[in-house]
């Protein structure tokens, strides 16, 4: 892992080089709420997948997650203020412009990268993500709750139950997931979304019922298509080859 200091933030990510053959078009990869760059990208193979097809790889650790820096204000990880984490991570490579695919929340984060930045945004790949970066403030409140329950066994819903499993497993700071629910639930409205006038994939799971629809996302933006990545939910998607294939047609046929 490398390590860069952004605007009051200590970021870890790591640089893989693509093998054999060399596209000059890196790829920056933004993982989900509660993951990191490992657990989002290495173990199902999408790092292996993409260096494969010729692709300088980053993938860094978000604000409060993996071996970043952690925060315990909601205010900390407003999605804007994580889109110019990776802005600053492009400028510390010295990368111009980039493909971006982020999952979930990072998906979010890759929407208002492209936003405020479109010429570093070669193309967005959405994975995770449908209308609910639109209509939807991310995941439900009472996840934050169920970080900060002093047992997994004093949990209700089974929402709840799953997202504070999933952090324990990824060993992540409860404090800071709590905060991080709570302050990264900014939306874009239909018309900013029809401003982005960059390649954009959005791929989903046809079970996922956190994401909203991918297709009705899709249609807002000027050069937008939907994935569909069948019999899967959001949890199961990520490594799904139905979405390794999407993307790399995807990555091949945009301009």
């Amino acid at each position: 892992m490398l390590e860069f200091y952004g605007e009051g933030a200590r970021l870890a990510f790591a640089d893989e080089k693509p093998t054999g053959f060399d596209r000059g078009e890196p790829i920056l990869l933004i993982h989900g709420f509660a993951s990191n760059h490992a657990v989002n990208w290495f173990f199902p193979q999408w790092v292996k997948t993409l260096t494969e097809d010729g692709r300088r790889v980053i993938a860094l650790d978000n604000r409060g997650h993996g071996r970043s820096q952690k925060f315990y204000a909601p205010a900390d990880y407003a999605v804007p203020k994580m889109a110019e984490d990776c802005r600053r991570l492009l400028d510390h490579l010295d990368i111009e412009r980039a493909d971006v695919m982020g999952y979930s929340m990072g998906a979010r984060i890759a929407a208002f990268l492209a936003k405020a930045h479109p010429e570093r945004t070669r193309s967005m790949i959405l994975g995770g993500l449908g209308h609910h970066l639109i209509d939807g403030a991310g995941l439900p409140l009472g996840i934050a709750d169920a970080m900060e329950a002093p047992s997994i066994d004093d949990l209700m819903t089974p929402n709840q139950r799953l997202f504070r499993s999933f952090a324990e497993a990824t060993k992540s700071d409860l404090r800071a997931m709590a905060a991080c629910i709570r302050g990264a639930r900014q939306l874009l409205n239909e018309s900013e979304a029809r401003q982005i006038g960059v390649p954009v994939l959005v791929a989903t799971g046809t079970e996922d019922e956190v994401a909203g629809d991918p297709h009705k996302l899709a249609a807002m933006f000027p050069a937008g298509q939907a994935l569909d990545i069948v019999g899967r939910d959001h949890n199961r998607a990520v490594g799904d080859p139905i979405y390794k294939k999407g993307v790399l047609k995807f990555l091949a046929q945009r301009p």
